[in-house]
């Protein structure tokens, strides 16, 4: 509740109720309205006190360094599919015999007996 993390971190409900109307924070609601934040809510808070109190970052600020954050957790997601698929096809590639990898070659490759 609202209430409960204004109490926490040391701050007005109204900075609260700022930052999700500015789209920083973005607590769920009960079905009798009230906010709820969860765990995630609760870290992306701390990210947005720790760039306002210690280091001075507007509101602006905030959002862009946020969203920014978010883009580079997906970059690297995708770098890890990515990474796991070819880990795949390599070990995949490995696992054939070598005839069959040298028959499906651009460059058929030549016989060592002579």
């Amino acid at each position: 509740m609202i209430s409960a993390v204004a109490e926490l971190y040391k701050l007005h409900p109204q900075t609260l109720r700022l930052y999700e109307r500015v789209g920083l924070l973005k607590p769920s609601r009960s079905q009798g309205n009230t906010r709820l934040y969860t765990n995630e809510d609760l870290e992306r808070l701390e990210v947005i006190l720790t760039l306002a109190r210690d280091m001075g970052v507007n509101l602006a600020g905030i959002e862009i360094i946020l969203n920014m954050r978010e883009k580079m957790v997906e970059m690297e997601r995708q770098m890890q599919d990515f990474a796991r698929v070819v880990q795949e096809e390599l070990s995949r590639v490995a696992a054939r015999p070598a005839a069959s990898v040298s028959r499906h070659a651009i460059v058929p490759a030549r016989s060592q007996a002579r």
